[in-house]
């Protein structure tokens, strides 16, 4: 279901939501499904969405034949709520032969596609995460012959969490507790190809870049290939380390609100990029490790250039001083995403 918030109706939509939808409900504090870290980083007050998307209508693909649900103007704040990542084959009482039943053909239920108008090829789409929620659950498993190291693991294994809004820690096992720091792990816009491609591996429209600092606070830049960019996301985890080892995060349906934006003219990019206050970053896919942690490094260094206006070699010395490679996704084989992230304050005076 799709929700237009206008002024002059305000009141009657109020009680609509309040009756109907229950996603319309007042937003909690934006520390609600964070860390206190990634609450910090958000606004105080975070923006009221213009419009709330809900899951009643999610796709499992990336095309640009898939019609929008929902169309917006720049600068328009949406409320996104996203499904976990085997839409609903797994649940808070599933056993191991729900596990190893799963159709893997269902995975990533998308929330999406939203048009952005005005947005054409070349463009870069913006999209700022103002709060992320986790829901009331959520789970982590290991698949036979999944995961980087799938020929060590022939055993399936499965475990739930109990999740609350506003909940910080998870338990893990006794002693272990595990910081929620929620994001998409899949988030893109559609490709410049009526094929149906599979939302598995990651690509240079985004996809299931498995990224976990895409999260409170954070912009990701889109470079945008069709008219309307198509906006989707969905296989939200509430906590992930670097890499994804086993497969999965901690896979959990979410509240989303996020600022979409479009940057015209200027800087392309071939693959997305992101910011915060404190870094800038930027993606690479590949099939090894060490082509996409090298492409990384070229786009870190166009970066430098073209912002700062060092020459290349300058930027090749800065980024080997100071900006970090990180392993961001290495479970779909053969295909990895690797980040490089680089502070801001080293461009500003001291």
């Amino acid at each position: 279901m799709l929700t237009k918030i206008g002024s002059r109706l305000w009141p009657a939509i109020v009680v609509f939501a309040f009756l109907l939808v229950p996603a319309c409900s007042p937003p909690p504090p934006p520390s609600a499904g964070t860390t206190a870290k990634a609450a910090q980083s958000a606004p105080e007050s975070p923006p009221e969405p213009d419009y709330i998307l809900d899951t009643s209508n999610t796709h499992n693909r990336f095309s640009s034949t898939i019609p929008p649900t929902l169309t917006v103007a720049p600068g328009a704040v949406v409320e996104v709520h996203t499904k976990e990542a085997t839409d609903g084959q797994i649940g808070p009482d599933s056993s191991l032969e729900d596990l190893l039943d799963l159709e893997f053909d269902l995975i990533h239920p998308l929330t999406g596609p939203i048009y952005v108008e005005g947005a054409e090829p070349g463009d870069v789409l913006t999209v700022t995460f103002h709060e992320i929620e986790v829901k009331n659950w959520g789970w982590t498993a290991i698949s036979p012959g999944f995961g980087f190291l799938a020929d060590e693991f022939a055993e399936p294994w499965l475990r739930t969490f109990e999740l609350q809004p506003g909940q910080e820690w998870v338990r893990f096992a006794e002693g272990v507790s595990i910081p929620l720091r929620p994001f998409p792990g899949v988030i893109g816009v559609a490709p410049a190809t009526e094929e149906l491609l599979s939302t598995i591996p990651p690509r240079a429209n985004g996809g299931n870049m498995d990224n976990r600092y895409l999260t409170v606070g954070t912009t990701v830049h889109l470079p945008v290939f069709v008219e309307g960019a198509l906006l989707s996301l969905g296989d939200t985890h509430a906590a992930q380390g670097d890499g994804e080892v086993c497969g999965t995060g901690l896979e959990a349906p979410m509240r989303i609100v996020l600022e979409i934006g479009l940057r015209k003219g200027g800087r392309e990019i071939e693959e997305p990029q992101y910011e915060t206050a404190e870094y800038y970053a930027v993606t690479a896919f590949a099939e090894s490790i060490d082509e996409a942690a090298k492409k990384a490094t070229r786009y870190m260094l166009d970066y430098l250039v073209a912002e700062h206006n060092l020459s290349r070699p300058d930027a090749y010395a800065l980024a080997s001083l100071a900006a970090d490679l990180k392993i961001s996704e290495v479970v779909d084989m053969p295909h990895v995403l690797v980040s490089m992230h680089i502070p801001k304050d080293l461009f500003e005076a001291h």
